[in-house]
């Protein structure tokens, strides 16, 4: 009992180390990430692709109010995991400093040092009494210097690079999977459909174009652009992970 009252006392400061040295509103920030619905970033030799699951919970809700992944520059991508509204602040974050970086140097800001500019601020959150840290990650991907690279954010304001990552919920399961099926020299297509198909390895049912969201930076031309509903259809057929009823309702329009 007077062990889990001491646990309590470290639990109310967010700027006090338990004896063990642990930050506990940390661990629950990265405990409400795992809440969160999963997304995915997959860095092929082509340029990075993010994919998310954007399930929503009621038929009444209008899917494009579902933001999971957001322009953060014309170059750079982020997609989230966990509380929303955390992540909104940090898409704010991040678009101010990419904007001033272009106002003041005049050059698009790289991919590592936004990553950082965000974990700096994420950071100060952890450090600072009367505040909690923010209950989302975030994957940042883009292309600097004609390379793609891709990025996570932790709730502690850690930094780390990756060639495949997963956040948010079955992050294990996801993450199993892209280190079994993932290949470095992929183009930006197999990226979509590794993506993807990492995704609908935690599903039963397949996926619908609408349930979920893609976007892609190709080195070519190093912009940010998400896929429409009938290359997302054609990417799930074509790895055969559509969801029934979708795929049933695209062969009658091929009879038609």
């Amino acid at each position: 009992m007077q062990g889990q009252n001491q646990q309590q006392a470290y639990d109310r400061g967010i700027t006090i180390f338990s004896p063990d040295g642990r930050l506990y509103q940390v661990e629950y920030a990265r405990e409400a990430v795992k809440r969160g619905t999963a997304s995915i970033g997959v860095r092929t030799s082509d340029g990075v692709v993010l994919a998310v699951d954007k399930r929503v919970r009621s038929p009444l809700m209008e899917r494009s109010s579902v933001e999971k992944i957001h322009k953060a520059d014309d170059h750079i991508g982020i997609a989230s995991a966990g509380h929303v509204a955390d992540a909104r602040q940090l898409i704010d974050v991040a678009r101010r400093q990419a904007r001033v970086n272009q106002l003041r140097y005049d050059e698009p800001m790289g991919v590592e040092t936004l990553t950082k500019e965000i974990t700096d601020y994420i950071q100060q959150y952890t450090q600072v009494g009367g505040a909690r840290p923010f209950g989302v990650a975030l994957i940042i991907a883009g292309i600097a210097d004609g390379e793609p690279r891709l990025y996570e954010t932790d709730p502690s304001g850690t930094p780390y690079e990756w060639k495949a990552l997963a956040i948010g919920a079955d992050r294990g399961d996801i993450r199993d999977y892209l280190e079994e099926h993932y290949d470095e020299g992929m183009d930006l297509d197999a990226g979509i459909d590794l993506a993807l198909s990492s995704l609908a390895s935690v599903t039963e049912d397949g996926l619908s174009p609408e349930g979920i969201g893609v976007a892609v930076i190709d080195v070519d031309t190093e912009q940010f652009r998400e896929l429409s509903d009938e290359e997302k259809e054609e990417h799930l057929a074509g790895a055969d992970i559509l969801a029934s009823d979708e795929a049933d309702a695209a062969d009658e329009d091929t009879e038609e």
